[in-house]
């Protein structure tokens, strides 16, 4: 869990996003991805949202970078509020894509870490000049005063020998060592906002371990917020104060970190817990979750989970969206099993 104190994750919201909604142009047709989701960050909070591979979770998170492909549209009623360093609102829906205000929050002030570094880097240039180059992009300095700030950044993201790993190309560096080199070019902006889309996947266990506190160290240190994307919840139990369930582009359940692992309510949040691998359980087999997630051109009416729930209400689920439930002032669910108890 992140150190955060109850002062700052109370505090104002550094992004709003409200009725959030994001479709496609295909030849197939109009594919929604992402149907009407709320969330909000606040300063130095993380923001955990799990789900599997196609629930929407990284198109949510690129709108706010407005990185979404040509082909995709976002709804009129959308909104995504972000409060700037100079304490501006600013309603990014409304930004021009390329506009000069855009390109400033984009990098400057809002940073993405991918989930694999060495497609975002180009095997051509070395890991020092692609750092500068961000640094000359969104700060007033020279070039040297760039330079110092680089291997500072590496050094600071625990790359031994910054001054030599300044000049490596990324194919010349280890798969952590890359991630960190990813992680040193996000925050050489200072960023008030890092989205970390599942930065940790495609390295093992104990790099895996190394950069999640590494950024819980850096977020500490420098007091930002970070949205952390993953599908695994166990990742999600060591960063996230709050947690976001999504699935086929809806969230199904919210809460802090605790209310969501260790009292989940949704059977879309308890399947996943039931398909981490545990210590204490030795051969025994996985509880895999039965079937697939649905094709976003064939979504089904209703509850978007009860084709795969194991307590699924026939004549109900399949019929309408359950309304949010609130279990407590911080713990959501939508689903009808827990209708009744509402509060």
């Amino acid at each position: 869990m992140t150190s955060t104190t109850n002062e700052t994750i109370n505090g104002p919201d550094l992004l709003d996003v409200k009725d959030l909604k994001i479709s496609f142009k295909t030849d197939e047709g109009i594919i929604t991805a992402v149907d009407g989701i709320n969330f909000s960050v606040k300063r130095g909070q993380t923001l955990g949202i799990v789900g599997e591979s196609g629930s929407g979770k990284s198109v949510s998170t690129w709108s706010i970078m407005r990185l979404l492909p040509k082909n995709s549209i976002i709804d009129k009623s959308s909104s995504i509020q972000f409060h700037r360093k100079d304490g501006k609102k600013v309603e990014i829906t409304r930004l021009k894509p390329n506009g000069r205000e855009l390109r400033e929050i984009r990098g400057g002030e809002v940073a993405l870490i991918f989930q694999e570094p060495m497609s975002s880097f180009s095997p051509v240039y070395t890991i020092g000049n692609q750092i500068i180059e961000a640094v000359l992009q969104h700060r007033n300095v020279s070039k040297d005063e760039a330079k110092e700030i680089a291997i500072d950044m590496l050094d600071k993201v625990g790359i031994s020998n910054p001054r030599q790993r300044f000049k490596q190309f990324p194919f010349e560096l280890s798969g952590g060592m890359r991630q960190r080199a990813m992680i040193a070019v996000a925050l050489s902006m200072n960023p008030s906002l890092l989205i970390a889309d599942e930065p940790t996947t495609s390295l093992d266990v104990t790099i895996q371990a190394q950069i999640l506190k590494l950024m819980r160290d850096l977020q500490q240190d420098l007091g930002m917020a970070i949205i952390f994307i993953t599908h695994n919840l166990g990742v999600i139990a060591q960063v996230a104060d709050e947690v976001e369930v999504m699935y086929l582009g809806k969230i199904l359940e919210r809460g802090t970190a605790k209310e969501i692992i260790h009292r989940s309510q949704h059977p879309y949040t308890q399947a996943l817990l039931k398909a981490i691998p545990q210590l204490d359980s030795t051969g025994e087999r996985l509880t895999a979750i039965s079937g697939d997630i649905p094709s976003p051109l064939s979504r089904p009416a209703g509850c978007p989970f009860h084709t795969r729930c194991e307590k699924v209400m026939p004549g109900i689920c399949d019929v309408e969206m359950p309304n949010p439930t609130q279990l407590s002032d911080t713990h959501t669910v939508y689903c009808f099993l827990h209708e009744e108890k509402d509060v």
